[in-house]
């Protein structure tokens, strides 16, 4: 049985968040997680619900090594209940998470991906958004995979940490430095984020490659 559920969220299903999907997935197995963690992903539109991904982002995966069996779906107010975290590829999406949270439980569920990065920052050209690929070429595909890979480790690493505190908690084994999934933060690169917002909390200084 899975104990932890991440859902990712853009805005059709069929780029970006299909893409950081594919990516975790294989991570998470790497890690030897793939029986504790269940992955998905979903748009905050439903334009493409039924759609495969799109043929560039398929295709992009297929070559760097990535599996992919992908149907669109949006996600629903009733969404959060079944995730541990919901991942979102830009600021827009967590705006419209949030709003769509039906508790306060379910919006702290809520993160950035790139938050997750410890080279994000507001000057390397992207915020913390991870830009959707879907009206350039093939570069702008390239890009996307490559922000999606630079922030999953990092997301991985606080979903390793929940699995431990859990597992100290029911006495089975260590618990690590992370709470549940509201806990909100997480250290990278020396500093300490809000992974709702992917800025460096109060008082906070990342050492990534971006001061």
């Amino acid at each position: 049985m899975h104990e932890y559920s991440v859902c990712f969220v853009c805005t059709g299903n069929i780029c970006r968040s299909p893409m950081a999907e594919a990516v975790f997935r294989a991570r998470i197995a790497e890690a030897g997680l793939d029986g504790q963690v269940v992955t998905s992903s979903a748009g905050t539109g439903g334009w493409h619900a039924g759609d495969p991904a799109d043929p560039r982002t398929a295709a992009l995966l297929e070559e760097t090594g990535y599996e992919l069996d992908h149907v669109a779906r949006q996600f629903v107010r009733d969404g959060f209940a079944g995730h541990d975290l919901v991942v979102a590829l830009d600021e827009g999406h967590a705006r419209e998470l949030r709003a769509l949270a039906p508790t306060p439980g379910d919006e702290a569920k809520i993160r950035l991906l790139r938050g997750y990065d410890p080279t994000a920052a507001e000057d390397d050209g992207f915020g913390f958004d991870v830009p959707d690929p879907y009206y350039g070429g093939p570069e702008g595909f390239e890009e996307c995979l490559r922000l999606v890979e630079a922030a999953v480790p990092g997301l991985i690493a606080e979903v390793a940490a929940t699995l431990e505190q859990r597992a100290g908690d029911r006495g089975d084994g260590g618990a690590g430095d992370s709470g549940g999934s509201g806990a909100g933060t997480a250290a990278h690169g020396g500093g300490r984020r809000d992974n709702s917002t992917g800025r460096p909390l109060a008082g906070e200084h990342s050492t990534g490659e971006h001061p």
